[in-house]
């Protein structure tokens, strides 16, 4: 056993047959709205457009969340709101129903995400492309993941459109899969990459507050954390087998080596989340954070074991994890010994759904480089992804940094 509890990890690397290898991610790319809200500032501005400057002990309990958050996260962390017309205020004050803690209100708010998933989901997606490097028309297959509406025409429609991509374009569409879709994609997306020869599958995430912004209530603390905890954004990674980067001019970032979904007993009520006529309503078991991490541990372990590593800690690996809460995280670092400055890039933004894999999967690789580390993973070779959502399912992703040159 390593320092840290971590199993000694010693078995070859599996060499199963493939299409092309193994899937990497080649390129990837995250946007945020212009619309935004500072965590220090937004309890005034939630209770003032939302009508509620009168629960004085409310505002207070809530201001106690952002400062909480505030301080948990880095400076860099703000709240962020979608970026075409959805969630400005503007919008906000033009639809008292939705700022509203129940009112028939979805037909308004599913209007705003149509438009700004998608649109927000093109510009992650044009830095993924741009960080590839190759064009746009290479792409095969799409893989979209979202929470935030659930129409069809599907949003992964409309961002072929807008990208200009053709319309015999391949696509998977993951609605309403929670915060761990962003990883669900990218175990999707590796199928596909490593069943087809020569695919490049699009993996995009688009996240946007409308459905879920509501204002304040005394009898439904969940629905108040949720408020502070949530924000906007999309990611996008490129993935592909890519045996030979040099014969094609790509870059393989992380090889996606083994994917894996848990769902932890007994814990259907941990996290509920219903789309009802007031948009979706967000109910949080106090012992969310406790059931994680009871079964991270083993989670981690079995993602581990059979895999060829030289990684004899959990503090020899880089770790890409899911920013469900300061708790949830918290209690996964305890839980796994991980040193100071493990988890530094998941407390970078916090909890943007199904993106946030991916906001700190570009932080990671941006810091990497800045610092001229070997890759990627903070110039390790092995790492984990992780994410959590309803189920309660874990997501996980086993990861090998490439060499930067």
């Amino acid at each position: 056993m390593g320092s840290s509890g971590a199993p000694e990890l010693t078995h070859e690397l599996s060499n199963n047959p493939r299409a092309g290898g193994r899937a990497t991610i080649l390129g990837i790319g995250t946007a945020v709205p212009v619309h935004v809200y500072e965590q220090k500032s937004f309890p005034d501005y939630y209770f003032e457009i939302t009508n509620s400057n009168h629960l004085v002990d409310l505002k207070a309990k809530f201001a106690n969340i952002c400062k909480c958050m505030r301080n948990y996260h880095s400076a860099r962390r703000q709240r962020r709101r979608s970026g075409t017309c959805t969630s400005s205020d503007e919008w906000l004050r033009a639809n008292p129903s939705v700022t509203a803690y129940m009112s028939t209100s979805l037909n308004v708010r599913q209007q705003v995400a149509e438009e700004g998933i998608p649109r927000l989901g093109a510009e992650a997606v044009c830095n993924a492309i741009g960080n590839w490097g190759k064009p746009a028309s290479s792409i095969t297959h799409i893989v979209f993941a979202t929470t935030s509406t659930g129409c069809l025409p599907s949003a992964d429609v409309t961002l072929i459109k807008l990208l200009g991509l053709p319309l015999s374009t391949k696509r998977v569409m993951l609605y309403q899969s929670g915060c761990f879709g962003g990883t669900t994609a990218l175990r999707v997306a590796k199928d596909i990459a490593e069943s087809n020869r020569d695919a490049r599958v699009l993996v995009v995430t688009s996240e946007v507050m409308s459905l879920i912004i509501r204002g304040p209530s005394e009898s439904h603390v969940g629905n108040l954390v949720a408020q502070a905890v949530f924000g906007d954004a999309a990611g996008a990674a490129v993935v592909g087998c890519c045996c030979h980067p040099s014969s094609t001019g790509e870059r393989p970032v992380f090889e996606l080596v083994r994917a894996s979904q848990d769902v932890i007993p007994g814990t259907d009520d941990a996290m509920v989340v219903k789309v009802q006529q007031e948009g979706v309503v967000i109910t949080l078991h106090r012992d969310l954070p406790l059931h994680v991490s009871n079964a991270i541990g083993g989670v981690v372990e079995s993602a581990f074991r059979g895999v060829g590593t030289t990684v004899t800690s959990y503090d020899e690996a880089f770790w890409l994890l899911h920013a469900g809460g300061r708790a949830v995280v918290d209690g996964v670092e305890e839980r796994l010994g991980l040193g100071e400055g493990k988890l530094a890039v998941t407390r970078e933004y916090g909890n943007t759904r199904s993106t946030t894999i991916f906001l700190a999967m570009e932080e990671m690789r941006r810091r990497s480089e800045e610092r001229g580390m070997a890759t990627a993973g903070e110039g390790l070779e092995w790492g984990m992804l992780m994410a959590f959502g309803p189920g309660l399912t874990v997501e996980t992703m086993l990861l090998r940094a490439m060499p930067r040159n």
